[in-house]
């Protein structure tokens, strides 16, 4: 089975221009769908790097759009009330008519997400729990049945509703490269949402995963394996580089030297692009997310043809 492709909306790249208006965003989203894109995605970030908030975002492109999954790319559940979180995801999972996936993540340990933490008044230290134990109030409140909850969060007897389209809820999909990232998606989760490393080290990376998956007594196809890859393409090899080296400052903050290493980025000709795809098809992506750098209109209908030209279905 070839990989299922997604595209990151550029909720980020339109703060960072000053041009937050959402309509150039659901025309995207249109235009993906229109091209045979599986999915659509948003980011997440409330002050460390402004952009869009997801969810709500995502009820718009739900509206637009009759097919395309869409997915948080990826949200960070422990800044928001995991009540509040299970009444909104199950509300966008309605709207999309049972389209969404949660990507999930904890967040870097930087100064600005620190401060994002605190300026939400979240416990930084404590962020792992918090998301793990939110997380399964938001699936407990999405079974519909009255829930009681004694733990960081009181619930007495609630219920909720709407409750989402799919039972159960939607799938949630975690990120992160590190070890206990990949123990958690095998042990707790529906995916594997992690942004690199490379093919080769993907691949034993998602064996891990796996494996991790049957010894906790899940078949090894209950986790979904996909990753999220940054691209800039231009036949000249080195301005692609440049335009990626200055995007990547521009939205972190950060040098590109550090930020590469633990995401996978390509600059280059389309060529490199269709490889890099390849191979992780090989690897046994199940989903390849793409973030693109400079023109969206441009790189969406690129990255189409490349997708055409391997050989891999465009979303029916």
């Amino acid at each position: 089975m070839t990989p299922k492709l997604g595209y990151l909306l550029p909720t980020r790249e339109l703060i960072m221009n000053g041009s937050p208006g959402t309509a150039p965003l659901l025309a995207l989203a249109a235009r993906a769908e229109a091209l045979g894109y599986h999915s659509v995605w948003a980011g997440d970030s409330l002050l460390a790097k402004p952009r869009h908030e997801p969810l709500t975002l995502l009820a718009g492109v739900a509206g637009r759009t009759e097919r395309v999954t869409l997915g948080t790319a990826v949200l960070l559940p422990t800044l928001r009330n995991p009540v509040l979180l299970a009444h909104q995801a199950a509300t966008l999972d309605q709207i999309s008519e049972g389209r969404l996936v949660l990507g999930v993540g904890i967040g870097q340990d930087i100064p600005p997400v620190r401060a994002e933490f605190a300026a939400a008044g979240v416990p930084f230290e404590k962020r792992v729990g918090r998301m793990l134990e939110g997380l399964r109030l938001c699936r407990a409140l999405w079974s519909g049945e009255a829930v009681d909850w004694d733990g960081r969060w009181k619930v007495d007897g609630g219920t909720l509703a709407p409750t989402p389209c799919r039972a159960g809820g939607p799938p949630i999909w975690v990120g992160g490269g590190a070890q206990a990232s990949r123990e958690r998606a095998a042990r707790l989760f529906d995916g594997w949402f992690p942004t690199g490393p490379e093919p080769d080290a993907w691949a034993a990376q998602w064996q891990e995963v796996r494996d991790l998956a049957r010894e906790a007594g899940r078949t090894a196809d209950a986790v979904a394996g996909a990753v999220y890859l940054t691209v800039s393409v231009d036949d000249d090899a080195g301005r692609a580089e440049r335009r990626l080296d200055d995007y990547l400052v521009s939205y972190y903050s950060q040098s590109p030297a550090a930020l590469k290493i633990w995401l996978t980025c390509y600059a280059g000709p389309s060529e490199g692009v269709a490889q890099l795809l390849e191979a992780y098809a090989s690897a046994g992506a199940d989903h390849i997310v793409l973030r693109f750098v400079g023109d969206h209109d441009r790189l969406l209908e690129t990255a189409a043809g490349i997708r055409e030209s391997l050989g891999w279905a465009a979303a029916a």
